[in-house]
């Protein structure tokens, strides 16, 4: 039952939740004594190999052509379907990111394979593998079983930790055709950026409806550079105008699972606490002590943000300034 990880890469960047995939990967395959494949496709990526090895990866499939350097999903799709198919991989891991919650269900579907997205955790049982989901804006945990021959996981980022570890080291190299694209990338335009990404943060700020103003989202960045930290956005904020919707973090947006996550004049609805319910520590800003955030906060602040906001950043440089 060997296992097969998607490794994905963008201007010959990998993102951190696709080395949390080769490091879960490999204590599944260790727990079972199987062997770890990895597969990363793209133009002039050989170089990325020996950082791959690092993970413990016993075999890297790599697929270098020039009509690789864009990511597209139809060539994609057909390559890992015959990745999968050259290997026999049961179990297909990808690290959850926006260009793998496209590509997964149509490789699944190429394969007849089963697809939980959303993993948060996996493990064997007498029957075999059971994988854990949150479900309902993370008020439950789904217990799932796939019973199909081939059975692919989306693992949610910064759940699993990364290990490295040395593997095999042996690299295959792919000499195919990708299959023509019926739909072309024509350009792709990067967001400027000078914070995290929101999806890899380790910690995030994130500013709501409280805020009551669009300028209340400086105070939010000021507190978020000096914790080197991404900007969220409840979805009441970003439906003001007051940030983009790449900023929004919850059902509708994008899920987080940063170490900290503070919550700045966000109520909790629902909605909102779907996408970052499962951070390991939530801190609450608000004027509402019977607010849902902060009935769930870890820590919660009381107050105007407008006010305990200032206060916290004086506090947090005067501890800067003590360290050695």
């Amino acid at each position: 039952m060997p296992f097969l990880v998607y490794v994905e890469q963008r201007d010959g960047r990998i993102p951190k939740p696709c080395w949390q995939a080769l490091s879960e990967g490999r204590r599944m395959a260790d727990a079972r004594g199987e062997s770890l494949i990895a597969c990363i496709m793209g133009n002039r990526v050989s170089d990325l190999a020996d950082a791959i090895f690092e993970y413990g990866v016993d075999d890297l499939f790599l697929h270098e052509h020039e009509s690789l350097a864009r990511y597209e999903t139809e060539p994609h799709a057909a390559l890992l379907s015959d990745i999968q198919k050259k290997t026999s991989a049961t179990i297909v891991l990808m690290g959850q990111t926006s260009m793998t919650r496209d590509l997964a269900p149509r490789v699944a579907e190429r394969l007849g394979a089963g697809l939980v997205t959303d993993c948060t955790g996996m493990f064997w049982d007498d029957q075999g593998l059971l994988y854990l989901r949150p479900l309902y804006a993370g008020k439950v945990t789904a217990r799932l079983r796939m019973h199909t021959p081939i059975q692919m996981v989306l693992l949610r980022p910064n759940i699993f930790p990364m290990a490295k570890k040395a593997g095999a080291g042996r690299v295959h190299r792919v000499v195919a055709e990708p299959s023509p694209a019926r739909a072309k990338v024509v350009d792709i335009v990067w967001q400027q950026r000078d914070r995290p990404e929101l999806t890899d943060a380790e910690i995030i700020v994130s500013g709501g409806r409280g805020l009551g103003k669009a300028e209340g989202f400086q105070l939010i960045e000021e507190l978020a550079d000096l914790l080197g930290a991404a900007v969220g956005a409840s979805r009441a904020a970003v439906d003001a105008g007051w940030q983009g919707q790449p900023q929004q973090v919850g059902q509708t947006g994008k899920v987080v699972t940063p170490n900290l996550y503070v919550a700045c004049g966000i109520s909790g609805a629902v909605q909102h606490m779907a996408g970052m319910s499962t951070s390991r520590c939530i801190m609450a800003v608000n004027k509402d002590p019977e607010a849902n955030i902060m009935k769930v906060a870890d820590l919660s602040l009381e107050g105007d943000l407008y006010e305990v906001l200032p206060a916290l950043m004086r506090g947090i440089e005067e501890k800067k300034q003590q360290r050695p």
